[in-house]
């Protein structure tokens, strides 16, 4: 008889060992499957804030020729509510991001400026602005347009 329960008690280990195996792979697959997951998760979060950035970048983007033509307008125009209407666009954006990259005296940035014409004076300072750039969250939106100077003793 005892060595039927030898034999028993032998089958009964074999069986427990082969279910905490199966426990362990089976944990192993969980604990991969939910490793997954986390990183699908972090990976669709970044891709949703990469596409809210881009879709913000365009339509700030779209606007700033809206903004262009309120100053023209302003320049022209001296009427309170058109002067209102302009500083309450520039507000919006403001509170957006968007922040217009000054350059008056500044020396030539290529990553935010475009050089139209050079000019006569101080050698690579901005000396006038033609158009204004911007940018959003640290990323140039639009390059400002602007006339840089050189001196005469260079170019003769």
């Amino acid at each position: 008889m005892k060595k039927h329960t030898d034999k028993s008690a032998e089958v009964k280990n074999e069986e427990a060992a082969l279910l905490k195996a199966q426990i362990e792979e089976w944990k192993t697959k969980y604990m991969r499957a939910l490793a997954d997951y986390q990183n699908l998760e972090k990976r669709t979060s970044e891709r949703v804030s990469e596409v809210r950035q881009f879709a913000a970048e365009v339509i700030l983007s779209r606007l700033l020729p809206v903004v262009d033509t309120f100053a023209k307008v302003n320049e022209h125009i001296k009427d309170p509510g058109l002067a209102l209407a302009n500083k309450e666009l520039l507000s919006v954006l403001s509170e957006q991001g968007v922040e217009k990259i000054e350059v008056m005296g500044r020396e030539f940035d290529p990553t935010q400026m475009d050089c139209i014409e050079v000019v006569n004076g101080e050698d690579d300072k901005v000396l006038e602005e033609v158009q204004p750039g911007y940018v959003f969250r640290g990323k140039v939106l639009r390059v400002a347009r602007v006339k840089v100077g050189k001196s005469e003793s260079i170019n003769n």
